[in-house]
């Protein structure tokens, strides 16, 4: 997966105040032009070449022909996967929507709705009942927002329109696998314009793979308005990918004067005791819990909230692989715990830096011979650390921050 920056470009769908919409951040998010579709693929020759290879992967001739059958071009589906244009929000403009008063306050209303079953899941998988429905609020509202595409129509529109033509070609096999276990109808098979699937967005792979019947009902359903196989699946999914039961995914952190900012990054792991004697508590003060692969992140730099990276942070990574999405559900779950808000501020004077910015800053530091790892706009841990490099070299405060000052800084060392 594409790992992108804490700055990142993020899903634009509402404020979280008025609307408690999905935030969910992707590497290509679906802010979609009006632009017109010139060239529609040709779905029924598409289909009748693909046929044959759907039926070699195992699917019957039966299922394939009668999910065929409700398989219409999506023209709307081509426009966006054309379309995706790049827009990009400060993590803590994100967090405001992500971890709005109404998303915390709906978050603790489906914890008490579905308390007896969570308290099952949780018991089941071992992920706190917090952090599933954490998961629920920002993939779809808590199933307010669901997405009503016709999921076989979107993947065959997109196998067949060909830029992805593998990616969804196996995804739409692994679609037809569910149809044909019937765990759903094709009618029912329903989801977002890229094939993601019920309550908590599940890919037809992701769902072949990790999806459970919590309910003994004989189906997987995560796509009923009873959530509980969905947020089953979705605790199963984590679990599957390592969650450590009774750790934390991270939390808030004082970092004290003085404190080596060189070390921040996810790149340095320590035991949790190695911060400790360097000052570093939690937000209230107390100690850091006990553990061996511990990182200290600043994605404000100095100027805003540290955080302490805990294993369970890279296996919500493994749901999206934006930090601002892992932040989000982690902060998220623990307000719908009780927990309270931020305690540090943000440097809400700044803006993000564009997809073009980006680049400059790592064509920049390449020049003046700090390696980015690549001038692709991604601002990774290579990037970041390649920022560290070049402020220490400065004498400036090493905390990574890429941000418009750091660019400015950048201009006028580097020249044109």
């Amino acid at each position: 997966m594409i790992r992108t920056t804490i700055l990142c470009t993020i899903l634009a769908t509402g404020t979280g105040n008025a609307l408690d919409t999905s935030p969910r951040p992707q590497a290509r998010p679906d802010v979609v032009r009006a632009a017109a579709v010139p060239d529609l693929p040709d779905l029924n020759n598409w289909t009748r070449a693909f046929r044959p290879r759907a039926l070699a992967a195992g699917i019957d001739a039966a299922t394939f022909d009668a999910a065929v059958a409700s398989v219409r071009v999506v023209p709307d589906v081509v426009r966006r996967d054309r379309n995706q244009s790049e827009f990009t929000k400060t993590l803590w403009d994100y967090l405001d929507s992500a971890v709005s008063d109404l998303r915390v306050s709906n978050g603790r209303k489906a914890l008490a709705r579905h308390h007896d079953a969570l308290q099952a899941i949780e018991a089941a998988h071992g992920v706190p009942a917090e952090v599933v429905v954490a998961v629920w609020g920002l993939e779809s509202a808590y199933g307010t927002f669901r997405g009503d595409t016709h999921t076989l129509s979107a993947l065959a529109t997109l196998a067949a329109e060909g830029r992805r033509a593998r990616f969804f070609e196996a995804q739409l096999i692994a679609a037809l696998r569910i149809l044909q276990a019937g765990d759903v109808t094709p009618a029912a098979m329903r989801g977002s314009w890229a094939g993601a699937m019920g309550h908590t967005q599940f890919m037809p792979t992701s769902y072949l793979d990790h999806a459970v019947d919590h309910d003994g009902d004989g189906r997987r359903d995560i796509w009923a308005d009873d959530p509980v196989d969905a947020l089953a699946s979705t605790a199963a999914y984590l679990s599957n990918f390592g969650w450590r039961t009774d750790e934390p995914w991270g939390m808030e952190v004082q970092l004290p004067d003085g404190f080596d900012y060189a070390l921040t990054g996810e790149v340095t792991v320590r035991p949790a005791s190695f911060w400790t004697e360097r000052g570093v508590r939690r937000a209230d003060g107390s100690p850091l819990p006990a553990n061996n692969r511990v990182s200290i992140l600043v994605p404000a730099g100095a100027k805003g909230a540290a955080i302490a990276r805990y294993p369970n942070f890279a296996v919500i990574e493994r749901y999206n692989p934006a930090d601002a999405y892992v932040i989000g559900v982690g902060h998220l779950s623990d307000r719908i715990a009780g927990g309270p808000g931020w305690q540090a501020g943000w440097p809400r004077g700044d803006r993000a830096l564009t997809g073009a910015e980006r680049r400059e800053v790592q064509r920049r530091l390449r020049g003046a011979g700090f390696d980015p790892g690549g001038v692709d706009g991604k601002v990774g841990p290579l990037t970041l650390d390649a920022v560290r490099r070049w402020q220490a070299a400065r004498g400036l405060t090493p905390d990574g921050y890429a941000g418009p000052g750091l660019l400015d800084r950048l201009r006028a060392a580097t020249g044109s």
